[in-house]
C-alpha cells in the first residue's frame, strides 16, 4: 500500500526568517509536491520566554509571500504540552528517566575536574552526577522543592531495547544505525520548560503523521536520539532528508543569532519571491503568488 508523503517545516518564532529558512521550507514543500503529498507548517514555540507572536505572524507572512501554502490548522507546540507530558510519563513509568538538580555551572565544573569526561557530538556530555543519587535522596530534594530537569537514563534505555538495533533511512544516503551514546543522558524536560526539542519533535512528527523529515545537516546528529525516543515510545520512524546549509559570503552558515539578512528585509529592498526562491536554491520552482 502506497503511503502519502507528509512533510513539514517547523520554525521557532524567535526572530525573522532568513534565506536558510526559505531553503528548508522550500525543500519540504517541494518534496511533498513532487509526490502529490501534504505539506505542514508547525510552530515550535516551547520556549515561551524567547518566542513571540509577532515573529510567528511574520513567519506566515513571509512563507505566503514566497508562494507556499500549507494545511490548517497549524500545530503550535505551546498548545500541546499535555502530549509531551504523557510521553514523559510513559518514559518515567518505564524507569528510563531521573531528576537532575545540577545547574549549568555545576555541570561545567565537574567536567572541568575530570579530564577523562566522555565526549559526544557536541562536546563533553553530562557526567551522570544525579544518576548516582539514591532514590531517597532524590525524593528528599524533590519534596523540599528543589528545581530539577528530567534526564533520559541512557544505560537504562539501551537495556530496555534488549539488543534491538535502531535503524533509520536518510534519503539519498542510505541506512544508518542509531548511536544515541553521542548525546549521553539528554534532558527531556527542562527546569523552566516542561519538555525539550528532542521529545517534542518526536511526538509532533508521530501525531502529525510526518513521513519525510526534511531539515538541515546541522540536525543530522540529533536523529540518533530521536530514533531512540521513537523506539522507547513505540512511535513510527519517518524517512529523513538532511539538506545542505546556506552560508554567507564568509562561508558561515546563516543563523538568527548572527543577524543573517531576513526575508523581510530582502522583500522591503525590492526582491521578488522568484528571486528569493532562486537564491534559496529553487530557481525552477513555479508557484502562484
Amino acid at each position: 500500500m502506497n503511503q502519502t508523503r507528509v512533510t513539514r517545516f517547523a520554525p521557532s518564532p524567535t526572530g525573522f526568517l532568513h534565506l536558510g529558512h526559505a531553503h528548508s521550507a522550500l525543500a519540504g514543500f517541494t518534496a511533498a509536491r513532487q509526490a502529490g503529498g501534504r505539506f505542514l507548517l508547525r510552530i515550535e514555540d516551547i520556549d515561551l520566554a524567547r518566542c513571540r507572536r509577532d515573529y510567528e505572524s511574520a513567519i506566515y507572512e513571509d512563507l505566503a509571500w514566497l508562494g507556499l501554502a500549507w494545511e490548517q490548522p497549524v500545530r503550535r507546540q505551546s498548545e500541546h504540552f499535555a502530549d509531551y507530558a504523557a510521553a514523559l510519563a510513559r518514559l518515567r513509568d518505564d524507569g528510563l528517566l531521573y531528576p537532575c538538580f545540577c545547574t549549568r555551572q555545576q555541570i561545567q565544573s565537574e567536567i572541568a575536574q575530570s579530564p577523562a569526561a566522555p565526549h559526544g557530538s557536541d562536546g563533553p556530555i553530562y557526567p551522570g552526577t544525579c544518576r548516582r543519587l539514591s532514590a531517597a535522596d532524590r525524593a528528599l530534594r524533590m519534596a523540599a522543592g528543589a528545581t530539577f530537569a528530567w534526564r533520559l537514563d541512557l544505560a537504562a534505555a539501551v537495556a530496555h531495547l534488549q539488543g534491538r538495533r535502531l535503524i533509520w533511512v536518510d534519503d539519498g544516503r542510505g541506512e544508518f544505525v542509531a548511536a544515541p551514546e553521542v548525546f549521553g543522558d539528554v534532558v527531556l524536560a527542562r527546569k523552566d520548560i516542561p519538555t525539550s526539542y528532542h521529545l517534542a519533535v518526536v511526538v509532533d512528527d508521530a501525531q502529525q503523521g510526518v513521513t519525510l523529515v526534511t531539515r538541515g545537516e546541522d540536525l543530522f546528529a540529533a536523529t540518533h536520539i530521536h530514533r531512540l525516543l521513537q523506539a522507547l515510545l513505540g512511535l513510527p520512524t519517518p524517512t529523513y532528508r538532511h539538506h545542505r546549509l546556506l552560508t554567507d559570503a564568509t562561508g558561515r552558515r546563516l543563523a538568527k543569532r548572527d543577524a543573517a539578512t531576513t526575508l523581510r528585509a530582502l522583500r522591503q529592498g525590492g526582491a521578488t519571491p522568484a528571486e528569493i526562491r532562486a537564491r534559496a536554491g529553487f530557481p525552477d520552482l513555479q508557484l502562484t503568488q
